[in-house]
């Protein structure tokens, strides 16, 4: 870990499976009703602050920690307010991930209030699009939300799920982000699971992820930043590679730099990634966390599987790990240690 900035670790804590929504490419597969009561998550929150601030001391070395706090549609909690507040009061970086439909103006005033520090809303396109991905009426119904959020002062991303359904639709994309007063907007591509492996011949080619990628990066825009979390993305904007050996520093973030929460209390590396590591109820995260055998794995270079396993831009790479395993499944395969399909990176 390099000490000269704080290492960021982060939680992705999904409240709730219920959903006013069906999208097309949905990454969950059949929802339980199952939920972790506040008093239950409040004792999580202060599990995973004790467990990085005993990290800290440890081993000297400063964090920036965060939770992105989600569902299905975490607005559909009626205590997600008291939650938020629960996690604010620990210190942490608070992210609010929404598809941004039932953001009224006093809820948007409300999490302004708690000091959130950024809101995302998911956009998949001009309203055509996005309507036809995740249904008819949701596009007017964000682009109100995300208004109400933008006048409450709230930082907000725009994040869209690239595949061919809206390839064709980037420059409106962008000339929308750029009119709503958003501050970024985000990008990450189709992962074929749960409702989503209905749509595995709408993933791009390589070739056709590596284009759109530099047709996006190459846009100079005023007011909007264009970001990622796609690791093999971020590797078009890495001026070299960083000789780190076996060691992950950086990319894909399942069993590097956070983990995710399930609404049950079930723990995995990725929400798109659903290998069982535990559950929160009866298992503690920091022993998860260093003794699981699946992220384990995930960290070392030798299990890896074909063009990842010998490519230079393995430690801060390592491709989609989410996308490596649906995409290995679809093929009878059930590995999550093998190649990207999709990557574009020369090793």
């Amino acid at each position: 870990m390099a000490t000269t900035k704080p290492f960021e670790f982060f939680v992705q804590w999904h409240l709730t499976e219920s959903c006013n929504l069906s999208c097309r490419h949905c990454y969950q597969g059949e929802r339980s009703s199952e939920e972790l009561p506040l008093s239950e998550i409040a004792r999580g929150v202060n599990e995973v602050s004790d467990m990085i601030r005993d990290w800290s001391e440890a081993y000297g070395v400063a964090f920036s920690s965060s939770m992105n706090i989600t569902g299905g549609e975490p607005l559909l909690r009626k205590d997600l307010f008291e939650i938020l507040g629960e996690i604010k009061g620990r210190g942490f970086k608070v992210y609010l991930l929404t598809n941004g439909t039932l953001i009224s103006r006093d809820r948007a005033r409300k999490l302004a209030a708690l000091g959130l520090d950024g809101v995302q809303v998911s956009v998949e396109g001009p309203e055509h699009v996005h309507d036809a991905i995740r249904g008819k009426g949701s596009f007017a119904a964000s682009t109100d939300g995300i208004e109400r959020l933008v006048d409450a002062g709230l930082p907000v991303t725009l994040n869209v799920t690239l595949s061919t359904m809206n390839a064709s639709s980037m420059k409106k994309i962008i000339a929308f982000g750029s009119h709503s007063g958003a501050c970024r907007i985000g990008f990450s591509r189709l992962v074929p699971a749960g409702k989503g492996r209905s749509l595995l011949s709408r993933m791009l080619t390589r070739e056709q992820a590596r284009d759109l990628y530099e047709e996006l990066f190459a846009l100079e825009l005023k007011g909007i930043e264009i970001v990622t979390g796609d690791p093999v993305a971020s590797q078009m904007r890495t001026k070299t590679k960083v000789d780190a050996g076996n060691v992950a520093i950086s990319g894909c973030s399942a069993g590097v730099a956070g983990l995710t929460i399930l609404p049950n209390g079930n723990v995995t590396p990725c929400r798109r990634l659903p290998l069982a590591l535990g559950n929160i109820m009866k298992d503690s995260l920091r022993e998860i966390w260093a003794m699981s055998p699946v992220l384990g794995a995930l960290r070392d270079r030798s299990r890896y599987k074909g063009k990842c396993r010998v490519c230079g831009h393995w430690a801060q790479c390592r491709g989609c790990r989410a996308i490596a395993y649906a995409y290995s499944r679809s093929r009878g395969e059930d590995d999550f240690l093998a190649e990207d399909p999709q990557c574009f990176i020369e090793p």
